[in-house]
């Protein structure tokens, strides 16, 4: 397993309270560098900066609540990390989550809400750390993308639409920054563990009356309905250690790229 040592490396990772965002600022912090998490949910956040406090006592933590779509909060979010760490090398943009609608029944304020978000939650963040990035020895920026972007799905119409337009966003930013040494590069999930499947497992089991499945049962279930090759769900882990890579030097010479994590859902060549 190849090592590496980011101690006096500064990661920023907005989503951090939980799943990816969580595994992925557990990463960072095992291989030696100070961390800065944000998210909306206080409760969330706070219990996050508790466990990875009580996992790394001795490391370099912030934990901030911030809604990566309200400009003011990034930029006192950026504040914060700038006063507390001095510099940032490493800015992974995680929030979001899928939209579950068609063309038919999908509003016009549920597009812009969709198309707000996504384009949203990587530009502000984007553009509060940038100044701070571009001052890094080896700068890196990574997006948490969906297959959708290369896949869609028509139960999905505004997520897919936008996730496409990310993926031409990270493209556009990545020759843009290039000359500034700044590297720009995205994951592609699948499906992946997180909060919005536990609701829906929760809403079987309320639905469902005896004998229910596991949880284990009901995801491999729906990964085989799913033709999923890999037979299963991925890890929040599985999608930080791609995430990982893309932002730390081991990918130094990678950039206007993506990293497919989908256990081969991908039907593209």
């Amino acid at each position: 397993m190849i090592q590496i040592d980011l101690t006096d490396k500064v990661a920023v990772i907005t989503g951090g309270s939980s799943g990816i965002g969580f595994a992925t600022a557990q990463l960072f912090l095992r291989a030696g560098a100070a961390v800065a998490i944000c998210g909306r949910d206080g409760e969330r956040l706070d219990a996050a900066q508790a466990e990875l406090e009580r996992q790394f006592p001795d490391a370099p933590l912030l934990a901030a609540r911030c809604d990566v779509l309200d400009a003011e909060q990034v930029n006192a979010f950026a504040a914060r990390v700038m006063e507390r760490f001095g510099r940032v090398d490493m800015l992974v943009n995680n929030a979001g989550q899928g939209r579950v609608s068609t063309f038919a029944d999908t509003t016009d304020d549920a597009w812009r809400d969709e198309l707000d978000l996504k384009y949203f939650s990587i530009i502000r963040p984007t553009r509060a750390f940038l100044p701070m990035l571009k001052d890094a020895p080896s700068p890196a920026i990574v997006c948490v993308n969906s297959l959708l972007a290369l896949q869609p799905e028509a139960h999905m119409v505004a997520t897919s639409s936008a996730r496409a337009g990310v993926l031409s966003l990270v493209k556009s930013l990545a020759t843009e920054l290039a000359p500034e040494r700044i590297r720009v590069n995205s994951i592609l999930i699948g499906i992946v563990e997180s909060g919005q499947w536990k609701r829906r497992y929760r809403h079987y089991l309320d639905a469902q009356p005896e004998p229910r499945q596991s949880w284990e049962q009901w995801t491999a279930e729906l990964a085989r309905k799913k033709n999923i090759p890999l037979g299963r769900f991925g890890l929040p882990e599985e999608a930080a250690q791609a995430l990982f890579y893309l932002a730390s030097p081991l990918s130094s010479y990678t950039t206007g790229s993506h990293i497919d994590v989908s256990g081969g859902f991908a039907r593209h060549v």
